[in-house]
């Protein structure tokens, strides 16, 4: 059974004519933020709790991907302990017990439910509480669902985040406004960010998730808040239940959505207009420039978005506004209007915005379409290619480091190189 409406949400900021689709989905589940998030918390580990099935994910998955000693593994539970057999939390216990003695470096393990607890039949939270009690202060233990059933795959970085929220030091009373970045950003882009930042005049910039885990930023009152992703919802909520205040911006794709994510926080601490274009202006040209040079590879083309990521609809509006694209169908997971409404409103009219996902529908409406180029999962890449359609893996979009200034031409070329490939290949 499927389920589709068409809502209308009035005229104000944000407000678009949504599709919401409740079909049968195509996405990955939040294991596979694993495989960006390892890189980026250098002393943390991700022992994914949860079935065979799900070990061979996260090997195929993220094992061909690392060449450094691996900083995840998979528990698995087998037959023996679902019938009763064994006492799950004795062998969790024992497992992580050997884990921590052969790995002395880990100083942040995260238990990762491959399933919800009903199913496992194991409460991670409560044994991440037993187990940091034991191993602390060397080693901090905390949970979040990685469920297919619960989660897309971006939404794993946000749940691994929001348990991060609960153990950042509170701001001392009075303190300094300062300014808080937060979702998973490559190393190389975190310093240019830190960079620019600087030049503003911005002094105290923060990042969440740390490259050590130990390292977690203080939050409070005098926190601005920058979301560099558009899928952390849940981190976004319980931060400002803690006292931060949310920078509404545009996300940092592109020159101009670089730009103006940069110029909510130069607002916020009071940087004047020249000082903001003066340190902006050279970057913001070597974007447009490095953009501009793959435009005749994209200007024109028709592009259509599967929902995977939820990084749909910035994404799409870098593609119309920057590179000429027209965005057929801009389908996503979840939408959250707060935090995409300054994206939705710079979204050209005539494209089609999509909220969830009934699969079937939407591959009818995809080869009605025949759009240049598909952005979908792993999954529907392959039949898509096999019926001719040029495709790109929204996953790649994760993988890469696509913020920014200099990465705008990079951004492009994610988009541009598919094309060229069926270009040459087409006799």
């Amino acid at each position: 059974m499927s389920d589709a409406a068409f809502l209308d949400h009035g005229t104000g900021p944000g407000c678009r004519d949504v599709r919401q689709e409740r079909g049968q989905r195509e996405v990955f589940c939040g294991l596979t933020s694993i495989v960006w998030m390892h890189r980026k918390i250098q002393d943390a580990f991700f022992l994914v709790v949860g079935s065979r099935t799900c070990a061979h994910l996260v090997q195929s998955a993220a094992g061909v991907m690392i060449f450094a000693e691996p900083r995840f593994a998979t528990a698995i539970i087998d037959e023996r302990d679902l019938a009763g057999l064994a006492d799950l939390d004795d062998e969790l216990d024992r497992v992580v017990g050997r884990l921590v003695e052969r790995r002395p470096d880990i100083r942040l393990l995260f238990l990762v439910g491959s399933c919800p607890s009903e199913v496992i039949k194991l409460d991670l939270s409560r044994a991440a509480a037993r187990l940091s009690t034991r191993f602390m202060p060397e080693c901090r233990v905390l949970s979040y669902s990685g469920s297919g059933i619960e989660t897309t795959f971006t939404q794993g970085e946000d749940n691994c985040l929001a348990g991060l929220v609960h153990e950042m030091p509170r701001e001392a009373a009075g303190a300094a406004p300062s300014l808080l970045v937060v979702g998973a950003l490559a190393d190389v882009v975190e310093d240019q960010f830190r960079t620019l930042f600087a030049g503003l005049g911005i002094a105290d910039v923060r990042f969440l998730p740390p490259r050590q885990g130990r390292s977690l930023p203080a939050v409070g009152a005098g926190t601005r808040m920058l979301l560099a992703q558009p899928y952390l919802a849940e981190t976004a909520r319980l931060l400002e239940g803690r006292g931060a205040r949310l920078l509404p911006a545009p996300f940092p794709f592109g020159a101009e959505g670089t730009t103006a994510w940069l110029r909510a926080a130069a607002q916020a601490f009071g940087v004047d207009r020249g000082r903001f274009d003066a340190v902006t202006g050279p970057g913001r040209a070597r974007a447009q420039a490095a953009v501009a040079r793959r435009g005749a590879d994209l200007a024109g083309k028709r592009v259509f978005f599967f929902p995977d990521s939820q990084l749909e609809v910035p994404l799409a509006r870098f593609l119309a506004r920057e590179c000429g694209m027209e965005p057929v169908e801009v389908g996503t997971p979840y939408l959250h209007r707060q935090h995409l409404a300054a994206e939705l409103d710079m979204l050209p009219a005539a494209a089609r915005i999509v909220e969830g996902q009934d699969v079937d529908l939407q591959l009818d409406r995809c080869r009605a379409a025949r759009p240049d180029l598909t952005v979908c999962g792993l999954g529907l890449a392959n039949p898509l290619e096999a019926e001719g359609f040029a495709t790109k893996w929204s996953i790649e979009l994760l993988f890469s480091p696509t913020q920014g200034y200099e990465q705008a031409g990079d951004l492009a070329d994610l988009f541009a190189r598919p094309l060229r490939r069926r270009a040459l290949l087409e006799v």
